[in-house]
């Protein structure tokens, strides 16, 4: 299977997020493939990250667009897991599932229809390169492409059953820092105002705000605070991290981290919060369940998704109004680790999946229709 090789090229060149040459060296190595077929390339430059990529069918009518997002980044250091290698059934490697084995499914279809001599209209790519730290630099630019789309197809691995994603948790990330004043813990206790006391304090009230029920979720990730055990704190901070699964309970902890801040439970000490909400929610839709059952009519088979509590690049699309599904890459585990894998059968179905789907939108310049 050439594609696999495929594969092996490029998890074989490290692409940590933070390794602009390696980056930036697979995402040249996407421009040839996708230049061969017909596609047009912007380079969106950036000096402390890889280049984003935007690569534009050469092909255009008046009708629905369709656009199909990865990532090239992946999560881990030079030297600390690389290497392609796999066996009769799984194929092992950075990236393999999360999510360069992604971008090969949707290349390799591309190709199927390149080589039917099916003309490629109205479908175009988007391959950022920080997806793994949080998309903090191309969030921006996936919203402001994103207009120009009606549908995307997002290629982060599928499920155990080889579902499809309708629904991801919103995230933010945030920072409190406390100030108070430092005092002998001996000879002037009372002097002092323990900053790290009234981190304790709102560590408490922020993890209240978790509601299981609801899906929502408060961690607080990370405290440092003090200078040591004969001293009063002079100062702390907290990181946290808040998921939830529709606005209105984003909206409802959002207004109590602000309470939280404010309010003092020990004198003399003052707090500020920073940071925000990295990607909001995506909420399964009308929309995206009406296209799960036209995507059934036109592949003629069943189509699973499920809801999942991490993000991705999804989160930014549906964000905007595009009709968003994601998991559209192989099944794979262990992402994230040095076990990480995909399974190779799922690349030759998913590669199927696409093929049909492009191939019927191509020709109807949508997803409505009869089977093809």
């Amino acid at each position: 299977m050439s594609y696999l090789d495929d594969l092996r090229t490029i998890v074989n060149i490290n692409s940590y997020t933070k390794n602009k040459a390696g980056v930036d060296k697979v995402s040249k190595i996407f421009d040839n493939w996708f230049l061969e077929l017909g596609f047009s390339v912007q380079t969106h430059n950036r000096v402390n990250i890889g280049n984003h990529k935007h690569y534009i069918s050469s092909h255009k009518k008046k009708s629905k667009k369709l656009l199909l997002l990865g990532h090239i980044d992946t999560v881990f250091p030079p030297e600390k897991f690389e290497n392609f290698s796999e066996d009769e059934v799984w194929v092992y490697g950075p990236g393999v599932c999360d999510m360069k084995g992604g971008n090969i499914v949707f290349l390799e279809a591309l190709r199927k229809l390149k080589n039917q001599n099916i003309d490629i209209q109205n479908i175009d790519i988007l391959l950022v390169s920080d997806e793994e730290t949080g998309s903090d630099d191309s969030k921006y630019l996936s919203a402001s492409i994103a207009k120009n789309y009606d549908y995307c197809f997002v290629y982060e691995a599928a499920g155990i059953n080889e579902e499809v994603v309708t629904a991801r948790k919103g995230v933010g990330t945030f920072y409190i820092d406390i100030e108070g004043k430092a005092a002998h813990a001996g000879n002037c206790y009372i002097e002092g105002n323990d900053a790290n006391l009234e981190a304790s304090y709102k560590l408490q009230e922020l993890v209240k705000l978790t509601n299981l029920d609801k899906g929502t979720t408060v961690n607080v990730g990370k405290i440092n605070g003090g200078i040591g055990a004969n001293t009063i704190s002079p100062h702390a901070n907290l990181v946290f991290e808040i998921r939830y699964k529709n606005s209105q309970e984003r909206d409802r902890v959002l207004k109590k981290i602000d309470e939280i801040v404010e309010q003092t439970y020990v004198d003399g000490t003052s707090a500020i919060l920073s940071g925000g909400i990295q990607r909001d929610v995506m909420q399964t839709t009308q929309s995206s369940l009406e296209l799960i059952k036209n995507i059934e009519k036109i592949t003629s088979q069943t189509l699973k998704y499920e809801e999942r509590g991490g993000v991705s690049d999804a989160n930014v699309i549906s964000s905007c109004g595009v009709v968003t599904l994601d998991g559209f890459g192989p099944f794979g585990d262990g992402d994230h680790t040095i076990n990480e894998r995909a399974k190779k059968s799922s690349f030759k179905n998913r590669i199927n999946l696409s093929t049909k789907l492009f191939t019927f939108f191509v020709k109807n310049l949508d997803f409505k229709g009869e089977s093809i």
